[in-house]
């Protein structure tokens, strides 16, 4: 049982809570009945980290250089929503593989003022003329997942932009230029490459890398892949960012950008795909209601739908809260012969 003694010792507990759950996340990706060789992104391994405790603020990212800009736009304005934007633009150009604006998200943000959890869906969506056919070859038959992804039919509509515009215009502080200035400086500057991305560029997971145009030559300047240490600079992206920090989403919903998107979709040489700029110019972000649930004295919510995480992770939990988890060892043989059958159930209700 947990005894909720101190402080102190309320926010460990909390944080091995937090921990937990985000185990509970990494899980959420479906995964189909036949699993095929190549997966969207590899595993480049793990890293043990000190426990770190702050009175004040904190910045977890994926890569350095989007903690430090987080951390210096919370120092400017104090405000949690300013920090995610510009940690978003960071990582866009840091960690291109993972996270960018030409994709989707969720965001969750706690309104203290209303004590309220805002959650927002930012969840990419398909094309208006998409239908049940979109991923069928040529035989009429289902195409493999890296034949259906590679080019132009897998792009949907992105929503991160048009999330945070709309997270920022309810609770952002700082300007909305601002939060782009850390992000235009290092795509121009340039910024040192990671150990992660070196190797999961050089693991070949997506053929459509290595096509010819501009993604090969960024990600294979003179036909090597780039490597850790390296600086790479993207003026191109910082030409881009420029334009939406100055005009805001419209800048990439419509316009120039819109154009360029929709031309390098609708014709790629392989694999062209059916967006339309109407398509870009009628995406909406939504607010939508979280799903919460009581695990062992705490009140834990998540995402709704449309992303099913937050439901799973709260059907796991129902089941774990019979087992004394918090006194085993965590990633533990103990604590995984624990988790592993309580996923079963869960994905079973995701996916019927």
């Amino acid at each position: 049982m947990y005894k909720k003694t101190t402080q102190r010792a309320r926010l460990f507990t909390a944080g091995v809570l937090y921990a937990m759950i985000l185990a509970l996340l990494s899980s959420c990706s479906p995964t189909p009945p036949e699993r095929e060789d190549r997966d969207p992104e590899a595993a480049t391994g793990l890293t043990n980290q000190e426990e770190t405790v702050s009175d004040q603020y904190m910045v977890s990212a994926a890569n350095q250089y989007a903690s430090e800009s987080g951390s210096r736009i919370l120092a400017l304005g104090r405000n949690a929503i300013d920090a995610a934007v510009s940690v978003q633009m960071v990582l866009n150009l840091v960690e291109p593989q993972s996270s960018g604006i030409g994709g989707g998200a969720f965001l969750l943000y706690w309104d203290q003022s209303k004590k309220e959890l805002v959650t927002f869906d930012g969840r990419e969506t398909a094309p208006s003329s998409a239908d049940s056919t979109l991923f069928h070859g040529a035989d009429g038959k289902p195409m493999k997942w890296i034949e259906a992804v590679v080019g132009g039919r897998s792009v949907g509509v992105p929503g991160v932009l048009k999330m945070f515009e709309k997270a920022h215009t309810q609770y952002g502080n700082l300007p909305w230029a601002t939060l782009f200035e850390d992000a235009i400086k290092l795509a121009e500057k340039g910024f040192v490459v990671s150990p992660r991305l070196e190797k999961l560029v050089a693991a070949d997971i997506n053929p459509g890398m290595k096509r010819a145009g501009n993604t090969r030559d960024y990600f294979f300047p003179k036909g090597q892949a780039i490597q850790a240490e390296q600086t790479l600079t993207n003026p191109k992206l910082a030409e881009a960012l420029k334009m939406i920090a100055a005009q805001g989403t419209s800048a990439f919903y419509q316009g120039d950008i819109a154009k360029q998107i929709i031309q390098a979709v609708n014709n790629d040489r392989d694999n062209p795909g059916q967006l339309s700029l109407q398509d870009l110019s009628n995406y909406e972000a939504q607010t939508r209601p979280p799903v919460c649930a009581d695990y062992r004295g705490y009140k834990v919510c998540g995402m709704g739908p449309p992303s099913p995480c937050g439901l799973t992770v709260l059907q796991r939990l129902q089941i774990l809260i019979h087992f004394t988890l918090p006194n085993m060892e965590p990633l533990s043989t103990e604590s995984n012969h624990i988790n592993s059958p309580a996923m079963r159930p869960a994905f079973a209700a995701r996916h019927p």
